[in-house]
């Protein structure tokens, strides 16, 4: 039974940056696009970035700024999200999904069929 497990959340302050790290145990990440979501209190779910299953295709909530970027690393199950120039809008809950792989990921939560428990993002000063 595959598992995801995020990491790396915390305080930041804000203009800073965070890498996260979603790292799945009990099956391979090989065939599962990875999306990243987050939720902060009172707000619906959001799709902030997704990679395809072999890292050939990203697609970000914000392509025009860049400020989220994605990245994996097939051989150590993890898939690596960064957010730069962090703002208190941010803060949220940031969890990872997988699904199988259907050539373009995409930022929409159906259709992911595993998901992590989340990681605390809270930016303040």
């Amino acid at each position: 039974q595959l598992q995801l497990v995020e990491s790396g959340g915390g305080l930041v302050r804000p203009g800073g940056s965070l890498r996260l790290s979603c790292v799945a145990s009990g099956s391979t990440l090989d065939y599962l696009d990875i999306g990243w979501f987050r939720q902060a209190p009172g707000q619906e779910r959001e799709g902030v970035s997704c990679i395809d299953s072999r890292g050939s295709t990203v697609v970000s909530v914000d392509s025009g700024n860049g400020r989220f970027t994605i990245s994996r690393d097939n051989a150590k199950n993890t898939v690596y999200p960064r957010i730069d120039s962090l703002s208190p809008e941010d803060t949220a809950v940031y969890s990872c999904a997988g699904r199988p792989t259907g050539g373009l990921c995409s930022l929409e939560s159906s259709g992911y069929e595993y998901w992590g428990r989340g990681t605390q993002v809270t930016v303040s000063s």
